[in-house]
């Protein structure tokens, strides 16, 4: 199955002044390390990552120079690393 992300804000970005946030959840399997973030905005400006362990030997990382296409924002991680993510931008 590999990388898999999902929104959890109901589709429906928080409003922050000119901005607009978005957050959800990304799930490896079978050995996957990262994959592509799908944020629901146009441009990702900034992203922030926590890993679901308590203890991480390695933190998930954005591999992107920001801002970047906020359909395709590239994470990687160590194999079978699950967490959560939360995106700014518009």
């Amino acid at each position: 199955m590999g990388f898999v992300s999902a929104r959890t804000d109901g589709g429906i970005p928080i409003v922050l002044g000119d901005k607009k946030m978005t957050f959800g959840t990304y799930t490896n399997s079978d050995g996957g390390q990262g994959g592509d973030i799908d944020t629901g905005l146009r441009v990702c400006q900034a992203i922030f990552l926590q890993t679901g362990a308590s203890v991480s030997a390695d933190e998930s990382a954005v591999n992107e120079t920001l801002p970047c296409d906020g359909s395709a924002v590239t994470v990687v991680n160590t194999a079978n690393s699950d967490g959560t993510w939360l995106a700014i931008g518009y």
